[in-house]
């Protein structure tokens, strides 16, 4: 079975070559299949791996929109729909001027077997834009929001496809967006998450990817019998995930004395906790990506132009995107003493990092299976507007981490039944595909 899934990686790469993020991500995911495709030759004989690894569609279209001074731009928008063998498609958007087919793929392919974790009926997808809300008025932001939903609308639904937030899109262009489809479609159903409380949204879901990343890194360190009470915890970023994995962690007795943005990182000896976690959503508010402001605040150190992992911790939660952490980052970290690992992003650390923490037993837990909470509050939220009806924040958070709970058992479990223990990367990717791959056989060619 080797080399079935060495010649598929290399049929990949030959079409998706300006592609790096996606076969990163298939490079990663594919290899860690072996086990369960040797034991189940069916998936190989229905072509499972060629099929899952090609979206079912990519939608591309122009974005154009007026700014304040009455000049014209045009952005690309896409919608990438990669499977919707276990549910509508579901992912997030992202207006980041980083924004790529290849980075959205990455992501869609992630979110199918983040949402197969999570037991929901969900399938996975991704979309978003080359659009930056940084120096942007909320008037062009607005603009910008419509013209990308006026589009976009005729491709999703409550029932096909439903959008969430993800970099660059929070609650202010969540409304936009869904005010746009409204109008459009002259409905108002849940067919966007991450919406106003005022209007259909779910308590604890800017702060739910954030808990449930430290809600799957406690089940890991249970594990080892321990804990995060008195640890020192690293976190990268600033924005939602930053602020939920700072708020649950400083809850459980931890003390995190790090925040990055693409300016620097800050260093606080003390303790990020009360006015601090706080302005956090000032800062996420402001759409200033930097985190400098908060080190001129509260007079803690700041270091120009360089990541977190050099300062001396218990356990690391990189919050904020792809590709943060490298083998030397991993090297440094696990020199400084960290023991565990839990990705509140989407793929931040490197193939080699991942193998460098796994070969030195660090607790590793990966994106798919550690920032589950984000999708899995999503989910809830579909939950409630399908029974018109919305739980209190105790529910939510009771039910948010009792699926990390779940998610953490079942990458466990798996892991062992496949011979390896502790990797919570092949279990994660080995229980997400099985769900996904079986249906698929179950529904035919699709």
């Amino acid at each position: 079975m080797k080399s079935y899934v060495e010649s598929v990686i290399n049929g990949l790469k030959k079409r998706n070559s300006e592609q790096p993020e996606f076969l990163q991500a298939v490079s990663e995911v594919l290899p860690s299949l072996i086990p369960v495709l040797e034991r189940n030759p069916i998936y190989k004989e229905h072509k499972i791996l060629e099929r899952l690894t090609e979206p079912d569609r990519v939608i591309m279209f122009k974005v154009p929109w007026m700014d304040d001074r009455g000049e014209y731009h045009v952005n690309r928008g896409f919608r990438v729909q990669f499977n919707n063998a276990i549910g509508p498609y579901k992912g997030g958007l992202r207006f980041h001027d980083s924004v790529n087919l290849g980075i959205l793929k990455f992501l869609g392919f992630e979110q199918i077997f983040k949402n197969s974790l999570t037991t929901l009926p969900m399938g996975g997808g991704k979309g978003g834009s080359d659009f930056t809300i940084r120096g942007k008025s909320d008037s062009e932001v607005m603009r910008f929001a419509q013209s990308f939903m006026t589009e976009l609308y005729k491709y999703i639904g409550p029932n096909i496809d439903v959008p969430a937030g993800d970099i660059g899109v929070g609650g202010r262009e969540i409304g936009y967006l869904y005010g746009q489809y409204k109008r459009l479609t002259n409905s108002f159903e849940g067919v966007l998450t991450g919406k106003g409380l005022n209007w259909g949204g779910s308590l604890v879901r800017p702060e739910a990817t954030g808990f449930g990343n430290v809600y799957f890194a406690k089940e890991m360190l249970a594990t080892k019998g321990e804990s995060f009470d008195g640890k020192t915890v690293l976190v990268s970023g600033f924005g939602n995930v930053a602020w939920g994995a700072v708020r649950k962690a400083t809850e459980l007795g931890a003390k995190v004395v790090t925040l990055s943005g693409p300016d620097g990182f800050i260093y606080d000896k003390d303790g990020i906790s009360g006015e601090k976690i706080d302005y956090m959503l000032y800062m996420r508010a402001s759409g200033v990506d930097k985190v400098q402001p908060f080190a001129d605040k509260f007079g803690v150190e700041f270091h120009a132009g360089k990541k977190p992992w050099g300062v001396k911790a218990d356990i690391a939660l990189p919050c904020a995107t792809q590709n943060e952490i490298y083998l030397k980052d991993a090297k440094e970290l696990v020199k400084n003493g960290v023991i565990c690992v839990s990705e509140g992003a989407n793929m931040p650390t490197t193939i080699d990092a991942t193998n460098y923490f796994l070969e030195n037993n660090i607790l590793f837990g990966p994106g798919k299976a550690s920032n589950a909470g984000g999708v899995a509050t999503s989910g809830l939220e579909m939950s409630q507007n399908s029974l018109r009806y919305g739980w209190d924040a105790k529910t939510v958070d009771e039910k948010l981490h009792n699926i990390m709970k779940n998610i953490h058992a079942t990458a466990k479990q798996t892991a062992e039944e496949y011979g390896t223990p502790g990797n919570y990367v092949n279990g994660a990717n080995i229980a997400g595909f099985v769900k996904v791959a079986n249906s698929m056989i179950d529904q035919g060619l699709v």
